[in-house]
C-alpha cells in the first residue's frame, strides 16, 4: 500500500508539471501569434473604400545615380596665408585676435631689431659711396678721352662703380621686403621698427605670438584665411572613380546642418592614396563666408541618369526614424483587406519618385501606392492603444 501511494503521488506531480509546461508553451505561441497579427493592418470594406487604397509595383524609372562620399571644406593655397617676418626680431606691438576680419594691407604686427637700423645706415652709406664712384668714373672717362690716364685706371673706376651699384640695389631689395619708405629714408629719416602687413583679406585663424616674443624667419606668426573661395574636398573610393566626370553636380550637407547645399566637380585627383581613395575638388555653387575651413560634410555625387527601381514618394512613409511601405497580404472572406508594414532602404529621390532597394521587396506587386499615410495613422493609433493598455 505504501508503494502504491508513493507511485500515485509521483504520477500526480508528473501530470501537474506537464500541464504547466503546456500552459507556458501555449502562452508563448499565443504571444507570437499576437505579434504576427500586430504587424498586420486590417481594413474593413468600408474603411478600404474610404481610404481609396491604390495598389502598384516597383517601377523602373530614369533617376540620377549617386555616389555617396565624405569630405571636408578646404581652401586653395592662394586663399590661405601664413604670415612670417622677413627679418628676425621682437614683437613690439600687435592687436590681432583669432577670428578677426582683416583687409589686404592691414597692419598685423610691429617688429623691432637693431640690425634693421644698421641696414638703413648701410643703404645710405652705399648710396653716398655710389655718388662718389660715379664722379670718379666720369673723371676717368674724361681723362681717357684726352689720353692722359691709363686704361687700367678707367677699368678700376668702372668696376668699383658697378660693384657698389649692385650692393646698393641688393640692400634696397632687402629693405623693400620690410616695407621701408625710401623717400623718407633718403632724407635721413631712419626708423627703429618695421611693420608686417596682411598679404590678403580674410579672417585671422591663428595667432602664434604676443608682445615681447622673439620671432625668427621660420616662425608662423599669423594665419589668414580668405573664406570667400572655399571648396569641397571629397574623398572618393577607387571603385567609384570611373563614374566621376568634371561638371557633375554634388549635393552635400555639413555635420551641423540639415539643409542641402550644391557644388560642382572641378578637378579629379590623379593619385590613389594608401587607403585606395582619390581626392576630388568641387566648387561651391553659392559662396558662404560664414563657413569655416575644415568642416566635415557628407555628399552625393550625381553620376548621371540610370534606370533604377523606384516607387512614388507617396508610397513611402516614415515611422520612428525608418522608412516603410505597405504590401497587401490577403482579402478575407468578409472582404476585409490585410496589409503588412515593411521597412525598406531608400537611395535617392527625384521628380516625385524615390529609388529603393528592390532586393528587399522581391517581386511584390501589391504595394500600396496611394493611402499609405492613412494606414500609417492606423498603425500609430494601434501603438498608442497598446501603450495605454
Amino acid at each position: 500500500m505504501k508503494s502504491i501511494s508513493k507511485y500515485s503521488y509521483l504520477l500526480l506531480i508528473a501530470i501537474l508539471l506537464t500541464a504547466c509546461g503546456s500552459s507556458k508553451e501555449e502562452k508563448e505561441v499565443a504571444k507570437e501569434e499576437h505579434h504576427e497579427e500586430s504587424e498586420l493592418i486590417t481594413l474593413t470594406p468600408e474603411q478600404y473604400k474610404m481610404v481609396e487604397v491604390t495598389l502598384g509595383a516597383v517601377e523602373m524609372k530614369e533617376l540620377s545615380g549617386t555616389i555617396k562620399v565624405n569630405g571636408m571644406l578646404d581652401l586653395p593655397p592662394k586663399s590661405f596665408v601664413s604670415v612670417s617676418t622677413p627679418l628676425e626680431g621682437v614683437v613690439k606691438n600687435t592687436e590681432m585676435l583669432q577670428g578677426m576680419k582683416v583687409r589686404k594691407g592691414t597692419l598685423v604686427a610691429v617688429m623691432q631689431n637693431p640690425e634693421f637700423i644698421q641696414m638703413q645706415q648701410d643703404y645710405l652709406d652705399y648710396k653716398s659711396q655710389l655718388r662718389f664712384l660715379k664722379q670718379e668714373l666720369d673723371r676717368q672717362e674724361e681723362l681717357a678721352k684726352a689720353d692722359v690716364n691709363s686704361k687700367k685706371a678707367l677699368q678700376k673706376a668702372n668696376s668699383e662703380y658697378h660693384s657698389m651699384s649692385a650692393r646698393l640695389m641688393g640692400q634696397k631689395i632687402k629693405l623693400s621686403l620690410l616695407d621701408v619708405n625710401f623717400s623718407h629714408l633718403e632724407k635721413g629719416q631712419i626708423t627703429k621698427t618695421f611693420n608686417l602687413y596682411a598679404p590678403i583679406g580674410g579672417y585671422i585663424t591663428q595667432v602664434n605670438t604676443n608682445i615681447g616674443a622673439f620671432a625668427s624667419t621660420a616662425d608662423v606668426l599669423f594665419k589668414i584665411a580668405d573664406t570667400e573661395h572655399l571648396h569641397a574636398e571629397l574623398t572618393v573610393f577607387e571603385k567609384d572613380v570611373p563614374e566621376l566626370k568634371i561638371g557633375q553636380k554634388v549635393r552635400f550637407t555639413l555635420a551641423n546642418e540639415q539643409k542641402e547645399r550644391m557644388a560642382t566637380v572641378f578637378l579629379i585627383g590623379r593619385e590613389i592614396s594608401k587607403e585606395r581613395t582619390v581626392q576630388v575638388h568641387c566648387h561651391l555653387d553659392v559662396e558662404d563666408t560664414q563657413l569655416i575651413p575644415g568642416m566635415y560634410l557628407k555628399a552625393y555625387v550625381e553620376s548621371g541618369a540610370n534606370k533604377v527601381a523606384a516607387l512614388p514618394d507617396q508610397a513611402i512613409v516614415e515611422f520612428e526614424g525608418k522608412k516603410y511601405i505597405f504590401i497587401e497580404q490577403a482579402i478575407k472572406a468578409d472582404k476585409s483587406h490585410q496589409f503588412k508594414m515593411i521597412a525598406i532602404r531608400t537611395i535617392i529621390a527625384e521628380n516625385g519618385y524615390t529609388q529603393v532597394d528592390s532586393e528587399e521587396l522581391g517581386r511584390a506587386d501589391k504595394i500600396v501606392i496611394k493611402g499609405a499615410y492613412d494606414l500609417l495613422s492606423k498603425v500609430k493609433n494601434a501603438e498608442e492603444e497598446g501603450h495605454g493598455h
